[in-house]
């Protein structure tokens, strides 16, 4: 008995260090310019994070009539407390817009938002602006809990009359509540345009994915420091791989005990219209990713989006709402 004892115990300290496994997953994603209700805002759902299914049989789940009346690029995060999960948008609508140059130059300055206590009940949408005066755009929309300082910073992609909008740089705001904002200022400034930014944390260290204009390619960095320090991680194995953008980082396990988490980034393979490739690293400081088995999707291409970890409770109560009734 007294060595059944010690073996329990000793299982009970290796579950304890090591890593954690969500209950399920939630994607929200957009299906592209074929009609105004593909620029909108679709989610899906998966237990493992590699077979989803779609929630409200396949159609949009949150529709925005605010501002340029389409939503592209979304971004689901909760807050740093837990109690409230946030959804942020590209405004902008290429279906009924139609004009890329216009939407670059002359487009909104906003982003749409939203908000739940539990996944299923959404706020309305919300159209709040972000970006300067002189901004050509606001686009892909994200945001980070800064630790150091105790409020959010939330990052996107414009062009402004600043350089007769010559190259996208990446801005950031600060806020506390997504309703107002700081006043902006350039996040991340390269010789050549960078757009489509994405950041997540793991042990104090932040690390941050985005796509260089210049090679078509996503490069990686880390930093303890949200607003310093940044370097690129030497070991990125897909530094040179081209025709990506878009990049999202979602955990699969997380870390506990001061041990890695194994995650899976995920990069929208745009230049064949073949929308996600997903990678994973069993060490996401080491930068070495490789191909992941490939997702299945219940339509295709899954574009631009994003991933959230949920509780099984969680996963539970979405399948139970898609499943019930309309009134």
């Amino acid at each position: 008995m007294k060595h059944l004892l010690i073996l329990l115990l000793a299982l009970h300290a290796s579950l304890a260090a090591g890593a954690e496994a969500p209950g399920g997953y939630l994607f929200a994603t957009f299906r592209g310019e074929a009609t105004p209700m593909t620029e909108q805002i679709y989610f899906l759902l998966s237990r493992d994070g590699r077979q989803w299914q779609a929630l409200n049989d396949g159609e949009p789940t949150l529709v925005s009539t605010l501002g340029e009346r389409g939503v592209r690029d979304p971004y689901i995060f909760r807050s740093h407390d837990g109690q409230t999960t946030y959804l942020i948008a590209t405004d902008l609508s290429i279906h009924l817009n139609h004009d890329w140059g216009r939407a670059q130059t002359a487009a909104s300055k906003s982003i749409v938002v939203w908000e739940t206590n539990d996944l299923v009940n959404w706020s309305e949408p919300r159209l709040v602006q972000v970006a300067p005066e002189n901004a050509g755009c606001t686009w892909a929309p994200e945001a980070v809990y800064d630790e150091a300082r105790g409020e959010y910073m939330a990052f996107w992609a414009s062009k402004t009359a600043d350089d007769d909008f010559r190259k996208h740089r990446i801005w950031a705001a600060r806020t506390k509540d997504f309703r107002t904002f700081d006043e902006p200022f350039v996040y991340i400034e390269k010789p050549t345009t960078v757009i489509d930014t994405t950041i997540v944390r793991e042990n104090g260290v932040y690390y941050r994915f985005t796509k260089d204009e210049l090679h078509k390619a996503i490069t990686m960095e880390s930093s303890r420091d949200l607003m310093d320090g940044w370097q690129d991680v030497p070991g990125f194995t897909l530094a040179k791989l081209t025709g990506y953008e878009g990049p999202t980082c979602f955990a699969l396990q997380r870390p506990r005990g001061g041990q890695p988490g194994q995650w899976r980034l995920l990069l929208d393979w745009y230049s064949r219209g073949r929308g996600y490739q997903p990678y994973d690293t069993d060490d996401l400081s080491s930068g070495q990713f490789a191909p992941a088995e490939p997702m299945e999707f219940p339509f295709a291409p899954v574009r631009h989006g994003s991933v959230l970890e949920i509780t099984s409770q969680e996963y539970e109560r979405l399948l139970a709402n898609d499943a019930a009734p309309s009134p």
